[in-house]
């Protein structure tokens, strides 16, 4: 399942619609990077330059010129050559970049220097994402400052920079219905895959084996790419936000917490689920994941048109503050516990992030100092948590060694919300029968 074509060139479109006149958009792809010596790290493409282009290829720029007769869309890219393309893989060529990714024209990327200089001098403003790649901010600069020289013989070129992402990351926060099928696969193929480790789960297995477990699952599937790092946490680690190395055997009677997603057409998917080492919740366990899973149904039910961001991390916030009251885990009056944050000793993050092409994706979370309202068509994470690791002051031991996060994929609808994520079980009762099934 991919992006048609004509949704690109809608994007495009859609860009250069709110784009100045006498303008121009630069927008490169990401840089290869090596791993070691000469061994480079798998490429992905950028997200912005994909999302405009659905090109996949390294060495590539777009460049978008409204209102142009010519070529409003030019892509600059690697030529066929059957050389390294024995070494390397296919190319789409300038022939490609045209007759598949509807490029007006095409240019080699070797060309760059000789050519765009010649196009922003046609231009009084230029879109681009200043910082983003460090190399091509150093070659606009002698770009400008080659046209600036020649101001005497009539070329000014362009008079202003503007930050490209204000209008693009904006566009990105609204999912459209193919992106929105494209999520939901992505999240069906992770979910299946948290079933999976649910199945084989067992004391005495490494954490890396659910690691591989879950790619192996996820590439069965046709995703062979994985939207983050896996994190496999089982015990004490699951109170590690971002634990990554999972090296650790799992204990009988440990908790394991797994936060793994895969992607799917270059969109992420992101879920954690938790669970008991040995398919059985141990009393303390139980009490507080029901906690957290009330926590996170009570963020759900804020997620709607018409509130604000910040509603559903309100409302897990208050359901843990009351719930750790209640266990005797947090000390005082529920309402000045809250006020005080006290919640946070355990529960120190958000409650979610947009999600998209990027895990952790693009748009503002507050427009003019306010919480962004939700609106259809908006993809986010539901993800509230409670840690407490070994060695916590005045908790009682039963409870420490204890971390437990649960984490779905929601679309926000017209109605309310879509938990694209739901085939992944996160009851207590089904997680038990599954494991002992």
């Amino acid at each position: 399942m991919s992006i048609p074509a004509s949704e690109f060139k809608r994007r495009r479109k859609q860009l250069m619609r709110m784009m100045d006149k006498d303008s121009i958009a630069i927008i490169p792809t990401a840089q290869t990077y090596i791993r070691n010596r000469d061994v480079e790290h798998p490429f992905r493409p950028d997200s912005d330059f994909h999302y405009l282009t659905g090109f996949s290829e390294p060495d590539a720029v777009a460049v978008l010129i409204p209102n142009r007769k010519s070529a409003e869309y030019i892509l600059f890219c690697r030529e066929k050559d059957p050389e390294r393309e024995l070494w390397d893989g296919l190319r789409a060529g300038l022939e490609g970049a045209t007759e598949i990714y509807e490029a007006d024209d095409a240019f080699p990327i070797d060309s760059l220097d000789e050519i765009l200089p010649r196009m922003l001098e046609q231009c009084e403003r230029v879109y681009y994402a200043m910082g983003c790649n460090h190399e091509l901010d150093h070659r606009m600069s002698e770009w400008i400052g080659q046209l600036r020289a020649r101001t005497r013989t009539g070329v000014h070129g362009p008079l202003e920079f503007i930050a490209l992402d204000h209008y693009l990351h904006d566009m990105r926060l609204y999912k459209s219905r193919s992106e929105q099928k494209v999520m939901r696969a992505a999240a069906k193929t992770s979910a299946k895959a948290h079933i999976a480790l649910m199945k084989q789960c067992e004391p005495g297995m490494h954490e890396y084996q659910l690691q591989a477990e879950f790619a192996y699952q996820c590439a069965q599937k046709g995703a062979t790419s994985q939207a983050y790092p896996s994190i496999v946490g089982g015990g004490n680690n699951a109170c590690i936000l971002h634990y990554t190395d999972n090296s650790e055997p799992l204990t009988d009677g440990d908790l394991v917490l797994i936060d793994a997603g895969c992607e799917n057409a270059c969109y992420a998917s992101d879920i954690t689920r938790t669970f008991p080492v040995n398919g059985t919740f141990s009393e303390p366990q139980r009490q507080l994941y029901q906690l957290v899973l009330d926590a996170q149904k009570a963020a759900l039910e804020q997620i709607k048109p018409g509130n604000h961001w910040n509603d559903p991390h309100d409302a897990a916030v208050k359901t843990i503050t009351h719930g750790l009251h209640e266990l005797g885990l947090l000390k005082g009056k529920p309402d000045a516990l809250l006020k005080e944050s006290a919640y946070t000793k355990f529960y120190m993050h958000k409650t979610g992030h947009w999600l998209g092409m990027d895990v952790h994706d693009v748009g503002d979370y507050k427009i003019d100092g306010q919480w962004r309202m939700l609106e259809s068509g908006m993809v986010l994470t539901v993800e509230p948590g409670i840690y407490i690791p070994v060695g916590s002051k005045g908790v009682a031991k039963k409870w420490q060694g204890i971390g437990i996060r649960i984490e779905d994929d929601v679309l926000v609808t017209k109605q309310g919300y879509d938990i694209l994520s739901k085939d992944a079980p996160k009851e207590i009762d089904e997680i038990e029968a599954l494991m002992a099934s």
